[in-house]
């Protein structure tokens, strides 16, 4: 079963030997080579979707002064004659940044798009720079694909069941929020301390109040906690406003009366100060307005 497949990982696809080239100029599976690296072209199922430009140009650095820790996988098109990425976009990226030539490179043929995103997902899964949803998305697209469960897949990618759910539950987010921890606006913990908020609305607002006042995880778990038990803290709490005393019956006529007279709606508002206040005329088109003008001028 292809399942079986997965949990070997990287090093599966990494042997010792160096690899050969068929009676045709075409390379063999498995052994590393060394290739032209204009002839590599990106995975079209790469689960990575932000590379970021310093981290690239520090990895570039680090190629330059100590060389290829360790080469990429790729898999050979004898159609095209050029070989497309399986694992080690970054470092094929960065060794572009350098103006190398070639590149040592696993040659691997994976059986179809399945068994590629496989090995794709499995080696990228296992690095540290992939961003929280990006690992997400990635656990999904494998749950989904190859039938497995959040316990099996732990156990392919070497993570537990609990580290799997609250990636996973990352992707319940509204996809503002998910973007916010995709560029780094918030991390993972914030994400996590939202979740326990289940009306989306609040969740929004404190996520607002996070961004703006770039509060800490601890202080984002302890308004959501707040929100959450309907304690909400005194400056998110809304002023009560005492009702306005009923206004006066002889305002009441007076204003029905001018109301009369003008033909329009009349509001008069009287401060505490009896002798003070003001009358407000609404007019709703242009003739009304002319109308209460010419009243006005006279």
């Amino acid at each position: 079963m292809t399942r079986k497949a997965l949990g070997r990982g990287l090093s599966a696809l990494i042997p010792s030997t160096v690899s050969s080239f068929s009676a045709g100029g075409h390379p063999t599976d498995g052994g590393i080579v060394k290739v032209p690296i204009e002839q590599i072209r990106p995975n079209h199922l790469q689960p990575r979707r932000h590379f970021d430009p310093e981290s690239l140009s520090e990895l570039a650095a680090s190629i330059q002064q100590h060389g290829l820790a360790q080469p990429i996988v790729v898999s050979y098109d004898v159609a095209t004659r050029s070989y497309e990425l399986i694992a080690g976009e970054r470092r094929w990226r960065a060794s572009q940044l350098t103006g190398a030539k070639e590149i040592e490179v696993v040659v691997r043929q994976p059986k179809d798009d399945r068994h590629r995103m496989a090995l794709t997902l499995i080696e990228n899964l296992q690095r540290t720079d992939l961003n929280p949803i990006e690992v997400a998305l990635g656990y999904l697209r494998l749950m989904k694909e190859f039938g497995i469960n959040q316990t099996e897949l732990g156990t392919e990618v070497g993570k537990s069941k609990s580290t799997i759910s609250n990636t996973l539950r990352l992707l319940e987010l509204a996809e503002e929020i998910q973007k916010a921890i995709q560029f780094g606006q918030v991390c993972e913990g914030h994400g996590r301390a939202l979740l326990t908020i289940t009306d989306p609305n609040l969740r929004h607002a404190v996520f607002k109040k996070v961004l703006e006042e770039k509060l800490s995880v601890r202080d984002t778990e302890s308004l959501a906690k707040q929100v959450e038990s309907g304690e909400l803290p005194t400056e998110a709490k809304s002023k009560s406003k005492k009702p306005a005393p009923p206004k006066p019956a002889d305002l009441r006529a007076l204003e029905e009366s001018i109301q009369i007279s003008l033909g329009m709606k009349v509001v008069i508002r009287a401060n505490k100060n009896p002798s003070k206040g003001a009358i407000i005329l609404h007019y709703f088109s242009f003739d009304d307005f002319e109308k209460l003008v010419n009243i006005l001028k006279k």
